[in-house]
């Protein structure tokens, strides 16, 4: 896991490349680029939702990529030309723990990491998010914000596709299937109440269910939906992402790749019928995933999983959680779940 420390804004470390913005006080402490280095800010501000607005470039051409948190992708890699500037903003959610809700707390504050192949940072400024909308996420290991390379769940590279005014608050948690994530207060019985009107929450569970029988299943979908419901979210079903687990004819065609349990019941399916009945929201990631995979075949699919480094076919790398937030991404607006204005595409 990433941790940043804050540092004061020393002019020998960071030449000409920052220039200062002016700054917003929150708690009599200045939000702008004083709480910087060349590759870090901190900024000591308690939970909640921050808007972010940085300038990027400098006097020699450059390429600029925000990470956050718990190794969380917030801005894509953005190239500059020489004595060029843009302006980017996002909307981070900070909380503790700051990443899986079940791990360790983290550093206080919101920490932003630097990067990318040439990374200049002209100035920054952070405020309070006024009436954020958010998108909370409730899953699994193939959702979370891993705390390490080499994994990294879709959620953990859901934010680098939402613009300012739209954050993703990542709940998911590694190990968790429907039983545990409702019986865990520090799952649902912490993230029900942070539910507000407005909020679109994701819900992801399957691969843990091996033993969950399709009623108790089932029941529990429907308790989530009816939970998010109550606290005026709008609920979305996501079936899960397949594992890459081929046939011999070179298709996901098995019940290990298509998430169907030990007692024969189809993730899937039930999830689809959960939503059809209850007139939830659906993304099948399965059947966007199953595609993607199979359409790279038994070699290119192994760069998306871990298979190269863990031999696991079921996590993915940053390269596969990245290409699966931006199915994510398509089917909310295909759904109309998320402005186009609030979102990046391309």
């Amino acid at each position: 896991m990433r941790r940043v420390t804050a540092a004061p804004l020393v002019a020998a470390a960071l030449g000409a490349v920052l220039t200062a913005t002016p700054a917003q006080a929150h708690g009599g402490r200045p939000l702008g680029i004083e709480n910087c280095t060349a590759s870090a800010c901190h900024f000591d501000v308690p939970p909640g939702t921050y808007d972010v607005t940085v300038r990027l470039g400098g006097a020699a051409a450059s390429s600029t990529r925000v990470t956050g948190e718990t190794r969380r992708s917030l801005l894509p890699e953005t190239a500059v030309p020489a004595g060029e500037q843009v302006t980017r903003s996002f909307t981070v959610d900070v909380r503790t723990p700051e990443g899986e809700p079940t791990g360790p707390d983290g550093t206080p504050g919101l920490d932003l990491a630097l990067d990318g192949s040439a990374p200049a940072l002209a100035g920054i400024r952070v405020t309070p998010a006024r009436h954020p909308r958010r998108i909370i996420l409730i899953g699994d290991s193939t959702v979370c914000d891993q705390p390490a390379d080499p994994y990294s769940g879709w959620g953990q590279q859901l934010p680098q596709y939402l613009r300012k005014g739209l954050a993703v608050a990542n709940h998911a948690d590694s190990g968790e299937s429907t039983v545990t994530y409702l019986q865990n207060a520090r799952l649902w019985g912490t993230v029900q109440p942070l539910i507000r009107p407005g909020d679109l929450v994701l819900v992801q569970l399957a691969h843990n269910d091996k033993t969950t029988d399709e009623a108790t299943y089932r029941a529990n979908l429907e308790t989530l939906v009816a939970g998010v419901r109550e606290k005026g979210g709008e609920p979305v079903l996501v079936t899960p992402i397949v594992r890459r687990w081929f046939n011999a004819d070179g298709t996901l065609n098995n019940t290990t790749a298509l998430l169907v349990n030990g007692l024969g019941v189809d993730h899937p399916a039930v999830i689809r019928s959960v939503a059809a009945a209850g007139h939830v929201p659906l993304i099948d990631l399965t059947a966007r995933t199953k595609a993607l995979v199979e359409s790279l075949g038994v070699e290119g699919s192994k760069a998306v999983y871990l298979y190269n480094e863990k031999r696991d076919n079921t996590h993915t790398s940053v390269h596969g959680a990245t290409l699966y937030a931006g199915l994510v991404r398509d089917e909310l607006l295909a759904l109309h779940l998320v402005p186009e204005g609030k979102v990046r595409v391309g």
